[in-house]
């Protein structure tokens, strides 16, 4: 019997170009790759015929983004630099037998399989290194000349000796005990063993080893461990091999051959193919595959950041977020390098849950509309909560949970592949779920029978089932394959994983949890056999060999989740494997963490119907209809900016080409993230707050009107039960947030405060880098006297991203330390300013003025006028350009200062302050001071009259604000929280 094989791909690639840009309007969260054209890839089709035959004929395809993922592709500037390989991930499961096949038996049947599945006898060959990389991080790709192909040679190379391994286990034909710790002791090696990828180039990628007693006595258990390198096989596709083997081994035990061959089947597809179709992967047709569906899922994907996760326990320290990816993008393992991030490894506990309790979870869960996978993962969520404290109690506290669901992709989009011979078709999608008090798990498993708990349990289940239901009829599945497939193909993917395993900040963890749901072992269908017209399904007995125990898992101890739970049901017994990563999950741990997962699946078991959700867990929105709205808006925001990001990375790369020491480059960097990210998150605040104080009704405590708090508890409601109007939230934050940030690029949002553009131009010219003192000192400064600068300045009009224009009254009183060799600014502000917050300005906890002491030092080699000013990681110059003396006294009555920072030829940062020893001045002595800043070149710079901000002035001798809320920030100390802060960075600059 001959099948036709599907198209597959090949090493013969045709190079077509595609701009980048329009992708960037799409897809915000990958504006690192503005302004880059990426080489794509279209490849024509094989004509290649597989039979079942002994002779085989060659069979090669390019790997998928996903095997790519798994194999792994390498990175060539890492191993230029003497770094290790990047380890492969593998897959491991352990089958355990009633029976023992003998040697020969078993390897005739290896040798039959390795004729029916290609990848079972193939290896790789090619590096996948591109033409070059084109970014300033050297991590997008140009061309792939050389691709990672899947090779099964005509000649088959292998047999079953290149494979089998044999482990005979000293004790008595019924010694389980021995058994179980010998393929126990296997798995926990192979689990870990990431040196596949040194093998794949000769091959084969997988092993099988059998544990047996004594020598192997027909009638004595044994255990089958299987371990592969995961770009070729997942759980389903094994099931498959071993319900092959144990049949082949059967029958030729029993006839000295396999009557009913399987059919030898041709190389498989790829994940990407089998979703998306054939032909239909980002190198075929890039931005064309794009949809607003995958504009929406890259938003949601981006906006989960928002709720903060929890992906570490608090004994481990460290923890991600924003600034955390940003690090990762730009390549840099956020938090620094671990050094010990190549010690960790999986820690393993195997659990059973009896079939009558796996029975009894089934009917509750019908019972109360949702599957086996969301009960598994509602008591994931609710485990974790029991040991994310690390053992110290914190009353109150709750977090947020964000568990990576396992999927079978073979069941969604294009579903080409119908797992009929082993490959790798795995996948997932994120749920997050809370937030959830600490030690919800401990209190639902003391009081099970209270309603509270039950509702707890089945309304996480619930929100699982309609999270995984949204994603799917949103076309998730195809929408996640695509933008994975797209970022793997033009970037070093790889390469990400790996900065972000060796993280001190997140410890390699990116989830909080993960549940892996095989499902049922004997509802698969089993191999197609030459005889039959149809495939039957796995059985759980050939002959004399029943599987008795059926456990699997993956490695998450490189990265991955931070509790694991990797699942199969066989002869109606649940098999549970839990596999996080030592040392931040100890064998302690997991041991105490399996006992009351199971636990609580056994308590969940005997539960009833509980009624589902309340009644704004029922609005009727259509589904993803808000978060495609505020996915559009933004979208249309970040692309009207779309050329001053353009510029912005573009000038970002000139300045990490030119900088020698990374560490400047890094510190200016941040120094710049730091205040951009700082604006945007002070308007929602100011808004709010004005919102508040302009909300009509009574007063509660005469500080906050009753239908604010009646408006917050609707928010709020609406919030926590409609997942709908909680993603949209979180996707029309971001999205507000980078058209925010945009317009600093662009010099809309205010030339005076959040310019952002670095080397930004003036009157259509570009003007690069920082000018040097001479360039910009004017004749007024000779002579200079530092000591009669020392006073109190108040500022009147800033040009300067580092303050904010919603401040006013702002003072600076300049002082020398004592040995004349340092300086201390006392940086005096009150806020928000009255036109800023028109309601709710006297209500601050700063009406009355707060202080911030500014740093730095004189150096005796730079002229009079140049002060070196410390901060956020960063040193610049702030020049003192101009000066007006008092004609009687001398004394100095206005200044102008200019800030610069410079790196490799790029202008981070300018920072232009007129001040004047009076609070007020006339128009005509600030335009006197826009004059004499003209002369010294300083237009080019933001000092012209339209690119600075007035400082608002309330007046001296105004009477102190004094309300109700100002009598509750006195009452809880936060004026003087505020002094002795003050007070501490001032004797530290001492």
């Amino acid at each position: 019997m001959e099948e036709t094989a599907l198209p597959m791909r090949y090493s013969k690639m045709k190079p077509t170009r595609s701009n980048h840009r329009q992708c960037l309007a799409m897809l915000p969260c990958l504006a690192l790759f503005a302004g880059i054209n990426v080489q794509a890839f279209t490849t024509p089709l094989p004509k290649t015929i597989h039979s079942a035959s002994s002779t085989l004929l060659a069979a090669d395809r390019i790997l998928g983004s996903q095997e790519l993922l798994m194999l792994p592709r390498q990175y060539q500037p890492k191993l230029d630099a003497g770094e290790s390989y990047f380890p492969s991930m593998s897959h491991v499961q352990v089958t355990t037998l009633s029976a023992t096949p003998s040697i020969e038996a078993l390897s005739k049947a290896i040798d039959i399989a390795m004729d029916t599945h290609p990848l079972l006898r193939c290896h790789v060959e090619g590096d996948g290194e591109p033409d070059e990389r084109i970014d300033l991080m050297q991590m997008v790709r140009k061309g792939e000349p050389n691709p990672c192909i899947f090779v099964a040679p005509e000649t088959k190379t292998f047999t079953s000796k290149d494979v089998l391994r044999v482990v005979d286990v000293a004790g008595s034909s019924d010694d389980t005990d021995s058994l179980k710790q010998s393929w126990e002791a296997n798995f926990a090696h192979d689990i870990d063993d990431g040196s596949w990828y040194e093998k794949s180039s000769t091959g084969p990628l997988w092993r099988l080893t059998l544990h047996r007693l004594g020598k192997g006595g027909g009638d004595s258990p044994c255990a089958l461990v299987f371990a592969s390198n995961h770009a070729i096989s997942d759980q389903g596709s094994v099931n498959v091999l071993m319900d092959q083997l144990l049949s082949d081994i059967a029958s030729i035990e029993q006839s000295g051959k396999v009557s009913n061959k399987a059919v030898g089947q041709d190389m498989p597809m790829a994940m990407e193919d089998s979703v998306l179709g054939m032909d239909n992967r980002w190198s075929d047709v890039q931005a064309e595959g794009i949809s607003p569906g995958t504009v929406k899922y890259v938003a949601d994907k981006a906006a989960e950041g928002f709720r903060s996760p929890v992906i570490l326990p608090d004994s481990a320290g460290g923890g991600d977020g924003i600034f955390g990816a940003i690090s990762t993008i730009m390549g840099k393992s956020a938090g620094g390098e671990s050094e010990t991030s190549s010690e960790r490894k999986s820690v393993l506990q195997f659990r059973n849950l009896p079939s009558e309790t796996t029975s009894a979870l089934l009917e509750a869960c019908r019972a109360n509309g949702v599957t086996i996978t969301n009960a598994l993962i509602a008591a994931m969520a609710l485990t974790s909560t029991d040991f994310i404290d690390g053992g110290e109690v914190q009353k109150g506290k709750e977090r947020n949970y964000k568990v990576l669901q396992s999927l079978d992709m073979r069941r969604f989009g294009a579903q080409l592949d119908k797992c009929e011979t082993v490959a790798c078709m795995a996948g997932s999608n994120d749920l997050m779920l809370g937030p959830l008090p600490d030690r919800s798990g401990e209190s639902f498993r003391s009081a099970p029978e209270s309603s509270d708990s039950q509702k707890l349990f089945w309304d996480l289940a619930r929100e699982g089932r309609d999270q995984t239901n949204q994603f799917v009829k949103s076309d998730g599945p195809t929408n996640a394959v695509r933008v994975f497939d797209f970022a793997m193909t033009i970037s070093d993917m790889n390469n990400l994983v790996d900065l972000t395993a060796k993280s001190k900040d997140s410890q390699g963890r990116a989830y909080s949890a993960g549940v892996s749901n095989n499902g049922v072992y004997e509802r698969q269908k089993a191999v197609m056999r030459e005889n039959d017209e149809d495939r039957g399904n796995i059985q759980a007995k050939h002959g004399k060999y029943e599987v008795q125990d059926v456990y699997f898992g993956t490695p998450h101890s490189r990265s991955g989740c931070l509790y694991q739970v990797s699942t199969m049901t066989v002869n109606g017994s649940m098999k549970l494997t839990f596999h996080p990563a030592s040392p931040i999950v100890s064998e302690e741990t997991n041991a105490n963490f399996a006992d009351a997962f199971v636990d609580v699946l056994k308590i969940v078991a005997n539960t009833k119907n509980v009624e589902e959700g309340s009644f704004l867990s029922k609005l009727s929105i259509p589904e993803g209809s808000l978060s495609l709205a505020a996915a559009g808006l933004g979208a249309f925001g970040i692309a009207i900016h779309a050329g001053a990001w353009s510029e912005f990375f573009s000038n970002l790369a000139t300045m990490k080409e030119n900088v020698q020491n990374p560490q400047d480059f890094w510190d200016a960097f941040n120094f710049w993230i730091f205040f951009a990210v700082g604006h945007p998150l002070l308007q929602p605040i100011l808004w709010i707050s004005d919102v508040l104080h302009g909300s009509p009704g009574p007063m509660v405590f005469d500080l906050v009107p009753a239908t604010f708090l009646l408006a917050n508890i609707l928010f709020i409601g609406a919030t926590a039960w409609s997942k709908e109007f909680r993603g949209a939230l979180n996707v029309a934050a971001l999205s507000a947030f980078l058209t925010y940030v945009g317009a600093g690029l662009d010099g809309q949002a205010g030339l005076g405060d959040f310019n952002l553009q670095m080397n930004d131009n003036y009157q259509g010219q570009v003007v690069k880098g920082c000018p040097t003192y001479e360039q910009v000192r004017q004749p007024s400064m000779d002579g200079f006297d530092l000591e009669k600068y020392q006073g109190k300045w108040y500022e009147q009009k800033f040009h300067d991203w580092t303050q904010f224009k919603e401040v006013y009254d702002t003072t600076l009183d300049i002082k020398l330390t004592s040995d004349s060799k340092g300086w201390i600014d006392d940086f005096g502000v009150r806020g928000p300013a009255p036109d800023s917050a028109k309601l709710s300005w006297d209500k601050s906890p700063v009406a009355n003025g707060a202080h911030y002491f500014m740093t730095g030092r004189v150096d005796e080699n730079d002229p009079p006028g140049i002060l070196r000013e410390k901060g956020f990681g960063v040193e610049f110059p702030d020049y003192i350009v101009d000066v007006k003396k008092d004609a009687e006294t001398g004394e100095y009555t206005e200044a102008i200062q200019f800030q610069c920072l410079d790196r490799g030829g790029v202008r981070v940062f300018e920072g232009i302050n007129f001040m004047s020893r009076k609070p007020v001045m006339t128009d005509e002595e600030l335009t006197g001071m826009h004059q004499r800043a003209k002369d010294a070149g300083m237009n080019p710079y933001g000092a012209s009259p339209e690119q600075m901000h007035m400082v608002a002035r309330r007046g001296e001798n105004e009477p102190k604000i004094d309300n109700n809320w100002q009598q509750m920030w006195h009452a809880i100390g936060v004026d003087k929280v505020l002094e002795l802060l003050a007070e501490s960075i001032e004797d530290g600059g001492r």
